[in-house]
């Protein structure tokens, strides 16, 4: 049986000692908290009875009857104990553990007049001397105008991104008077009104809260001197408070109507735009008299700003309606160029790409159509287009010449300006037979400058208005654009791909009793050079050096490097007795290299192989904080292969140490990048060593340099799915084969 001990007993002078000490330390919190800002409430036993608090407390729970001590608080904001306060204090006074709340959402108040209020809390257990706990400690920091601040912040935000989203003009402004009044305090009503194009008049924008025989009623005000709140602040370009309707002159022909609408208070800022005009009024009313406070006046500036965004951003969305609206087929003219514009972009070769731009525009835009560029001093026709094929032979097989400025062609490439007429050109052609009756010629700019032309022809009594001469220019732009981005493109994955080409082995040599075989994928689009290379050559009598390495960065600056390793290597191999000797020689290079060439660190393996007397392969290797190196025996079991040493192009004398071993027949070493172990799938895993070794050891292992590599890639791409890989990938296999060997490349 447990024995219970005694209870002790405390002499009374002690407890009296001990409750006037943690009298005094409540009274000190009082006083300090009822000082500060943050509130501060002291509770005693199990029911919570309210001993102590600071006015912030009082305030912050309502004030006026629940300003009392000596009950519990459960009684005092009885709309806590449903909304879990109570159960937190009951958890701290029975296990004597502290806990703290942040951002707790309370709504006090209940009833029509509900407030939400936000506090930082921290509970804290209260003991006697004998350490029992006594009561519970509240200290906490309302954090209500935070909370609301970040709300508006979001809203704010939200609100931009419809407008840059070019959402309705109407949502917008719904959404930012919905926004502001569930967040703003005080119960603010908002309404947008809407200038007309004079600035003479207001019309309803947006007001959800306000009733709808009121919106109807000031639909439409003028702007001018005492009418109203929002007709005065147009009027006078300035916000206007009226702080009490009831007693305010501006409100004389309004105040029957604020009464029926139970308004009280009115302040209207005026929505400008950036160059002055008057686009509308921004108001906040009130359902009791009241004057702004500074938070009140920044956010009317920071949404009338807003609204004002949106108001001429929907002006400028309207103006430009209204000036399609004035051709009948306007809706269709954009879906044309929005097809246009997906045929453009659709290759990569910007000859096909003006080629299809003559396609696009006949017969949508005229009956004929050609295309032309400036080539060498001369005029190229890449493209045309006719409804009948022997109509677009025939165009196809005029010659125009460049500097004819006889010619309408002539002029546009010598001018870069759009040449219309309602006759056939004037320069030679088959025009009589194509009985062309008019042209549209529109310059292709490359920076300004004409590199060609499109002209488009007409036939019988059709003629170019200005939608189609719009709609050329347009498709004339577009087509340059895209013209230009194909053959800047096509230019730089040539030269990726000749740097690339040069820094790659291009096919792999033969090499004696070994199989090598070799895997190369660059991340991204091809566009840039990767920083993953290997090279295999000849050293001294039947020895061969290999290596494989990753340059730190990609680019130019990494095909630099990228070709300084391997140089360097290959130039110093065969005068250096060892792979250790070299890998120093390259360090060295890399460090003396000019700060314009690149200051990236490489890792590297470097080794040397020969064929041993029993059909392996002596393999001496480096490896200079490059990934480890991996060998597959005959029987598939795959070890890491141990071998120490730092990057190179940081220290001028790097840690490294060789490590030699032989390959026995039908042995694999692997060299890889971590482009290979950092692939990641979908969820963000990465491949990984151990999935390495899986894939390319164990039973049923692959055998041979090219079907190890297969096996490897083929688990890597189905790892990864269709997701872009990160980082280049490079694999290197070498194995032991014996006399007769091959190498092939990946």
């Amino acid at each position: 049986m447990t024995r219970v001990p005694a209870q002790q007993t405390v002499p009374a002078g002690e407890r009296r000692r001990d409750r006037d000490a943690r009298d005094g330390a409540e009274q000190d919190l009082h006083v300090l908290f009822g000082r500060a800002t943050a509130v501060f409430a002291a509770l005693a036993g199990p029911a919570h009875m309210v001993e102590a608090a600071n006015p912030a407390f009082f305030q912050a729970i309502g004030g006026g009857e629940r300003v009392r001590t000596g009950v519990p608080i459960g009684q005092v904001v009885p709309e806590l104990v449903d909304q879990g306060f109570v159960a937190l204090l009951d958890r701290v006074y029975r296990t004597g553990r502290p806990c703290t709340g942040h951002r707790m959402r309370l709504l006090l108040d209940p009833g029509p007049a509900a407030r939400e209020a936000f506090f930082d809390f921290s509970y804290e257990p209260r003991r006697d001397r004998g350490g029992s706990v006594t009561g519970v400690r509240i200290i906490g920091v309302e954090s209500t105008q935070a909370v609301h601040a970040q709300r508006l912040t979001a809203e704010h935000r939200a609100l931009l991104e419809q407008i840059a989203l070019q959402a309705p003009l109407e949502q917008i402004l719904e959404g930012m008077a919905r926004a502001i009044e569930g967040l703003a305090p005080g119960g603010v009503l908002v309404s947008v009104l809407l200038a007309d194009a004079e600035g003479r008049h207001l019309h309803h924008g947006a007001a959800p809260s306000l009733p709808d025989f009121y919106n109807r009623a000031i639909d439409g005000i003028a702007a001018g001197e005492g009418v109203g709140s929002c007709g005065t602040a147009a009027h006078r370009r300035q916000m206007v408070i009226v702080e009490d309707i009831a007693s305010h002159p501006f409100w004389d022909d309004f105040r029957d109507l604020a009464d029926s609408a139970g308004l009280a208070a009115c302040w209207s800022t005026p929505i400008l735009g950036r160059d002055g005009s008057l686009l509308g009024t921004f108001a906040m009313y009130h359902r009791a008299p009241r004057a702004p406070e500074d938070a009140d006046l920044v956010l009317a500036r920071v949404f009338a700003g807003t609204a004002a965004l949106a108001i001429e951003r929907h002006h400028t969305e309207q103006a430009r309606l209204a000036a399609e609206a004035k051709e009948a087929a306007a809706h269709k003219d954009l879906a044309f160029l929005l097809e246009a514009s997906t045929a453009l972009s659709a290759g990569l070769d910007h000859t096909r790409t003006l080629q299809r731009l003559a396609a696009v525009c006949a017969p949508a835009l005229a009956p004929l159509c050609a295309v032309d560029i400036v080539e060498a001093g001369r005029v190229r026709r890449v493209g045309c287009a006719a409804a009948a094929p022997w109509q677009e032979e025939l165009l196809g097989a005029h010659s125009p010449v460049h500097d004819d400025l006889d010619d309408a062609l002539g002029r546009v490439l010598a001018t870069g300006v759009s040449e219309v007429a309602r006759r056939a050109p004037s320069g030679p052609g088959p025009w009589h037979d194509l009985r062309v009756t008019g042209y549209v010629c529109v310059p292709l700019l490359d920076r300004g400058r004409p590199f060609g032309a499109l002209t488009l022809l007409s036939t019988g009594e059709v003629s170019f208005d200005g939608r189609t001469v719009a709609l050329a220019e347009e498709l004339a732009r577009r087509a340059a654009s895209s013209a230009l981005s194909a053959r800047q493109y096509s230019h730089r994955a040539a030269l990726a791909r000749d740097l690339q080409a040069g820094l790659l082995l291009t096919d792999l040599p033969d090499l004696p009793g070994a199989e090598a075989a070799a895997f190369y994928h660059p991340a991204g689009e091809g566009l840039d050079i990767g920083g993953d290379f290997y090279d295999i050559f000849p050293l001294a009598g039947e020895t061969w050096a290999f290596m494989l390495g990753d340059v730190c960065g990609r680019g130019a600056l990494a095909a630099t490097t990228t070709a300084l390793v391997r140089h360097t290597a290959r130039a110093v191999a065969p005068l250096l007795p060892g792979p250790d000797a070299v890998v120093r020689a390259v360090n060295n290079a890399l460090l003396a290299r000019p700060a314009s060439h690149g200051q990236g660190f490489v890792t590297l393996v470097h080794g040397h192989l020969a064929p041993a007397d029993d059909g392996g392969l002596d393999i001496t290797l480096v490896r200079a904080g490059h990934t480890l190196p991996l060998r597959v025996d005959a029987q598939g079991n795959a070890a890491f292969v141990p071998s120490e040493g730092s990057l190179l192009g940081i220290t001028a004398d790097p840690p490294l140490a060789t490590h030699r071993f032989r390959l026995r027949p039908s042995e694999t070493l692997l060299l890889y990048t971590d482009g290979i172990t950092e692939a990641r799938n979908g969820q963000g895993e990465q491949f990984g060593e151990e999935r390495l070794r899986a894939v390319v050891g164990g039973p049923g292992a692959p055998r041979g340099a090219q079907d190890v590599i297969d096996a490897l890639t083929r688990a890597v791409r189905a790892f990864t799915g269709a997701r872009e890989i990160d980082d280049d990938q490079a694999v290197l296999a070498l194995t032991a084969t014996g006399p007769r060997a091959h190498a092939s490349g990946g």
